[in-house]
């Protein structure tokens, strides 16, 4: 695998430098980034951090995003859907 890439839910994403998480994988075709309790998709909605729709698990913890700059290799997840 040449270029940079994150792993989203274990599939390799390439970014460009300087790029956000939510900025690659929507670039990558990956438009829902989990799912709400009610079953809509969750994804990128005011790319700022204001409306916490893109929350991703990273390194252990829900983090915006639109608001995470890519770094070669990093592992991310959808949030798990919380009754």
């Amino acid at each position: 695998m040449s270029g940079r890439h994150i792993l989203w839910n274990g599939a390799p994403v390439p970014f460009r430098a300087g790029e956000t998480v939510a900025s690659a994988l929507t670039r990558a075709g990956v438009l829902c980034f989990g799912q709400a309790p009610q079953g809509q998709a969750r994804a990128l909605f005011c790319g700022i951090g204001q409306c916490q729709n893109c929350l991703v698990r990273f390194d252990g913890r829900l983090t915006e995003a639109c608001l995470l700059p890519c770094h070669d290799g990093m592992a991310l997840a959808e949030r798990e859907v919380q009754q």
